[in-house]
């Protein structure tokens, strides 16, 4: 008859295993174990003592069954995957999914990695407790797919729907886009172009407020552009390369796509011009493409790991029912955000 312990022959020890050897019933130790019910505190510490030594591992799959929870949070995005990932697969949507993935299981939950191209149809099959969505765009899919499954939510970035009321990690975009159109300024720069995601992300919305302000404070003329998402760097070489055609005088280009960013200073060489001597270029995310760029793009630490982990954090209360996490939208600010200066803006 096999036995418990370890190695050849034997079996996982059970609850009834313990339950014996500490002299008590399976329903004390199952208490005693999960924090349930009333047992003595050296009864439970006699317990946990007894599991220690037997070598007993609960079954998390029953536990989650008994309590109607998965144990997993989702992270999502309507990002395309030229931005969110690319090529590389290590673009700003990994960097956050490693950050959130640590802080989760630091709490015993496990995250659900949904694939940005997937991730409104993905999220109606995962068994998930809730989700957090990443820079959610106006009437995202991903949201509108939690909502219809009636799953709780937070968002690493500002939404931007009007209806929208949910706790979210502020990654100050109008902040980020100040902190690179100064740096411009101070570098020289005097007609200094903006190029945006088409959609509606705060980042993109963000950026344009800022612009234009400073626009209006320093007298620069607007130059806005705009190119698909989905489109990456081939999107930023064309529009960037329409931009140089349409304003010649232009000598910073200001991309808050990282993507885009890569396909403009491949535009300005095509144009004839160099980078940073004739026209400057800043991107938003300090990520691989920024740092592998030649030159290396001038781009701002996010600090996507602390933030990624604050939206955790914002999640597990929501599961919690913390009063705060379900009062009007919650805020949690990202840490100050810091340009990193490099060679495409002449640093």
């Amino acid at each position: 008859m096999s036995t418990t312990g370890s190695g050849p022959g034997t079996r996982p020890p059970t609850i009834a295993d313990v339950a014996r050897v500490a002299g008590v019933s399976r329903t004390t130790v199952s208490h005693a174990l999960n924090g349930l019910g009333k047992v003595d505190p050296r009864t439970r510490e006699r317990i946990k003592q007894v599991a220690a030594e037997l070598g007993y591992r609960p079954n998390l799959r029953a536990q989650r069954l008994r309590r109607g929870e998965a144990k997993a949070i989702a992270l999502a995005s309507s990002m395309p995957f030229a931005v969110a990932g690319g090529p590389s697969r290590l673009g700003f949507y990994m960097e956050v999914a490693a950050a959130a993935a640590e802080s989760a299981l630091l709490h015993d939950y496990a995250l659900v990695l949904v694939p940005p191209v997937q991730s409104g149809s993905a999220l109606y099959s995962v068994d998930i407790d809730g989700a957090i969505v990443v820079e959610p765009d106006a009437d995202d899919p991903a949201v509108a797919a939690l909502k219809e499954r009636g799953l709780p939510y937070v968002t690493l970035g500002r939404p931007v729907s009007a209806t929208e009321d949910v706790p979210y990690v502020d990654l100050r975009g109008g902040l980020v886009a100040e902190l690179l159109l100064t740096h411009l300024h101070a570098q020289g720069a005097r007609r200094p172009a903006l190029l945006v995601g088409a959609g509606l992300r705060h980042s993109a919305v963000d950026a344009r407020a800022a612009y234009e302000r400073l626009a209006a404070e320093h007298g620069w003329t607007p130059v806005v552009a705009t190119a698909p998402e989905a489109g990456g760097e081939q999107a930023g070489y064309e529009r960037c390369a329409a931009l140089l055609a349409e304003h010649p005088g232009i000598d910073a280009v200001c991309a808050m796509v990282d993507t885009f960013a890569v396909g403009a200073v491949r535009a300005i060489r095509d144009s004839g011009r160099a980078v940073p001597d004739d026209v400057m270029v800043v991107t938003r995310y300090d990520g691989l493409r920024a740092r592998t760029c030649e030159p290396p793009l001038t781009a701002v630490d996010l600090h996507l790991d602390r933030a990624a982990a604050d939206a955790v954090t914002l999640l597990l209360g929501r599961l919690r029912g913390d009063a705060s996490s379900d009062a009007t939208a919650h805020v949690t600010a990202a840490p100050e955000p810091r340009v990193v200066a490099r060679r495409s803006s002449g640093a």
